[in-house]
């Protein structure tokens, strides 16, 4: 591919990236700029597969099979083959140049594929199971472009993208509820708590339902700061952006734990709250 097609591939990417309201930065300025590219490659490929799962009005089997084709692209990156569309030959430069596994993209294929299929989950380990192909495999692909895929740093990064991703399901309670059928919660622990399907229904923020969100805050806290010590592992601007993601994603979870009147609404960051993270994960360093 010629170094104009090729320019204009991460252009689409870049744009993807830019294009979508995140809490967590994404292919931001802070990261090493050596890494901006592949960064919103993954991030393209991503965000393509959750739009396939989650947005327009094609029924399941048109959306398995998109997702299916996304795999086929993935296949002919490993035979060596040329991929189809801007978005496949600069995931295809991106897993070359850097030599990444290609099983991670292939992990966030089967999430988005239970997307389509799974609206329940019967326990938290069923939950976990989504997020070690939802989430688990950005952190791992972040790590080999780092060159850091150690034992220790993956267990790390698993721990905060699990997290994050549990933060995602509590702030979007209700539009995947009302929008898509979802339910991110587990449904043991609902029954526990006495919250049934009616309290997302119909919105409803009551005890029942605040003791429910206050154990998952609590648990997402644990998982997020267990994984924190990769922010001081990975040197230069790359822990420095892992710092900043794990302080915005305590700050979110600080908002949510805040919630009481309305526990379905989405917290943002303000732009003080972001100046604030900038400060903090410059002074962690120290």
């Amino acid at each position: 591919m010629s170094s104009t097609a090729l320019k204009r591939a991460y252009a689409y990417c870049g744009d993807m990236a830019k294009e979508h309201y995140e809490n967590f930065p994404v292919a931001s300025l802070a990261l090493p700029r050596r890494l901006r590219r592949p960064v919103s490659a993954i991030y393209a490929f991503a965000r393509t597969a959750d739009d396939v799962a989650d947005e327009g009005t094609a029924a399941p089997d048109e959306r398995l099979a998109t997702l299916d084709d996304m795999d086929r692209q993935l296949q002919a990156i490993e035979r060596g083959t040329e991929p189809e569309g801007l978005l496949f030959a600069a995931l295809a430069d991106t897993i070359g140049r850097h030599r990444l596994p290609v099983e991670p993209f292939r992990d966030l294929l089967r999430a988005f594929r239970l997307d389509v299929t799974k609206h329940r989950y019967a326990d938290f380990a069923e939950l976990m199971g989504y997020c070690r192909w939802s989430a688990n495999p950005v952190g791992r692909l972040l790590l080999h472009l780092y060159d850091a895929a150690t034992e220790r740093n993956i267990g790390y990064s698993d721990g905060i993208c699990t997290a994050l991703q549990l933060i995602n399901f509590l702030q979007d309670l209700y539009s995947d509820y009302q929008e898509r059928g979802r339910i991110y919660l587990p449904g043991d622990e609902m029954q526990r708590f006495g919250v049934g399907e009616s309290h997302f229904r119909d919105r409803i923020s009551d005890e029942a339902m605040h003791r429910l969100i206050m154990f998952q805050v609590d648990r997402a806290t644990r998982l997020l700061r267990a994984g924190a010590p990769l922010g001081k592992a990975l040197r230069g601007r790359a822990g420095f952006e892992l710092r900043m993601i794990v302080l915005g994603g305590d700050t979110i979870l600080r908002h949510l734990r805040a919630q009481r009147d309305d526990l379905f609404s989405r917290p943002r960051l303000t732009g003080t709250e972001r100046l604030t993270l900038v400060w903090r994960a410059v002074k962690e360093a120290w």
